[in-house]
């Protein structure tokens, strides 16, 4: 009986996974799908063509014997690509390359002679009258990737990042475009690329612009007659980093100088780093041709970070500026700040301010009441509706269940806790407590309230689920 290309690649799968950490095959084998198995050679997808560079880069030995040993010495491995998920045909446009690791030479590519900056070439960030050999990157010391914490919201971006920075120019996601939502962490990770390179190659010029500054900056060069020395700036640069790029929309000439010169340094083998508040695809008001460039390399979005990640942020700037705090303050701010990281760092500076003017320690109390400004909804009276879904939620059992006739063991302790913490969270009457509780009378709802005391003080494990819950409805 013949092996399909899905058992020739779980196969591969289950070999791959004993050597190399959980964490890394999550993140670049569990996205492969395989596609078809031709003879010895076995074609597999990957999502783009950063996660092929990749591979290739990290992985083509330990794939090349996997193959090998399910298909042979003359196994060989190929991928298909997904270029463009935004194809019309509502297929994804893909391509087909081979692996390196089939024995087969990788072609290089030729890179020409950079052109070589001099003093004759002003540099729009410098003031007039002022002189200055060097290159100021304009980049923040403290965006690096040592203070970017990695989470599944970014994993792809930050990855990205680096590669980028171990080979600025040399890589298939050349420009990298990162985009996502506000307070995000776009402007961070685009400068750690900078500053990344800039440590480990001290001879590149690199430089960091937004796209206003980059609108002004082009603006006067026209006023002043030299739009000429303005080009030949930027075309001298190795890494270029334009960060909100959606604000070129409506600049038609700012776009048609950008334009040109994002051709040179692509042709020249620079690296171009964008970022932006939306996908390529979305972008409003920029030429078809430049948002055709945007798309050439690799778009990795960035989003709201979990709880796990908003902890973890918040526990790296404490350690950063050696303070310390109760883990239940941290849980609270990260639990009720989830909506970008700017606004999660802005809260505990606050909190921090207020703790030191005031001269009080920071307990859950003060953090609630410095807080609320920031926190949306923070005196919401907390429902039984709310109670319920909670514990549902905990338990892992169907709401509409706890209000039922049924006498299952987890139901019926979902069903207990919910009234207990109702009548200890809620100014609900006991006969509305039952009620809500599917038509039960006010003596059922004392009876469970009796049992959940009673289990407290004799179940160690009863105890742990309900101060559990109790966390959470004081998160809320």
């Amino acid at each position: 009986m013949e092996k399909t290309c899905i058992e020739v690649w779980k196969n591969c799968l289950q070999i791959i996974k004993d050597n190399i950490p959980s964490q890394s095959f999550k993140t670049w084998f569990e996205p492969i799908s395989a596609l078809k198995l031709e003879g010895n050679v076995l074609t597999i997808q990957v999502p783009s063509l950063f996660f092929y560079e990749w591979l290739e880069e990290h992985y083509v030995g330990l794939l090349r014997k996997t193959v090998k040993k399910q298909l042979g010495d003359e196994g060989r491995l190929e991928y298909n690509i997904v270029v463009d998920k935004s194809s019309n045909s509502g297929s994804p446009y893909t391509t087909n390359m081979p692996s390196t690791g089939n024995g087969a030479e990788a072609k290089k590519q030729s890179m020409p002679i950079p052109v070589s900056i001099n003093k004759d070439i002003k540099n729009p960030f410098i003031i007039p009258g002022l002189k200055k050999l060097n290159v100021d990157p304009q980049l923040n010391a403290n965006y690096t990737f040592e203070n970017y914490i990695e989470g599944d919201c970014n994993r792809l971006a930050r990855s990205a990042g680096y590669a980028v920075a171990a080979k600025p120019g040399g890589t298939s996601f050349n420009p990298l475009m990162i985009y996502g939502g506000v307070g995000l962490g776009k402007t961070h990770l685009a400068q750690a690329i900078g500053n990344e390179i800039k440590r480990n190659m001290p001879d590149k010029l690199v430089i960091y612009v937004s796209c206003e500054k980059f609108c002004q900056q082009f603006v006067d060069s026209l006023k002043n007659n030299t739009i000429n020395d303005f080009v030949n700036f930027y075309q001298a640069m190795d890494v270029i980093i334009m960060d909100d790029v959606h604000n070129f929309a409506g600049k038609e000439k700012t776009q048609d100088i950008f334009f040109h010169i994002f051709n040179h340094l692509h042709q020249s083998g620079k690296q171009v780093i964008l970022s932006s508040d939306k996908a390529p695809k979305d972008l409003a008001g920029l030429e078809e041709r430049l948002l055709s460039r945007f798309k050439w390399g690799l778009s990795a979005d960035l989003q709201v970070p979990d709880l796990e990640t908003r902890i973890a942020i918040l526990r790296k700037k404490m350690y950063a500026d050696g303070i310390e705090l109760p883990t239940e303050v941290i849980e609270y701010v990260a639990h009720n700040i989830d909506n970008n990281v700017r606004e999660l760092e802005g809260a505990m500076v606050s909190l921090l301010a207020q703790s030191t003017l005031n001269k009080k320690d920071i307990d859950l109390a003060l953090a609630k009441q410095m807080l609320k400004n920031f926190i949306k909804n923070t005196s919401k009276e907390i429902s039984m509706e709310y109670i319920q879904k909670l514990v549902c939620e905990y338990f892992e059992v169907p709401v509409d269940m706890v209000k039922s006739q049924t006498r299952k063991r987890e139901i019926v302790q979902a069903r207990q806790i919910s009234m207990y913490l109702s009548k200890s969270h809620t100014k609900s009457s006991l006969k509305t407590i039952g009620a809500f509780f599917g038509g039960r009378d006010h003596s059922t709802v004392i009876y469970a309230c009796q049992t959940v005391e009673d289990l407290i003080d004799t179940d160690k494990k009863f105890k742990g689920y309900v101060h559990d819950i109790q966390k959470k409805l004081k998160m809320s």
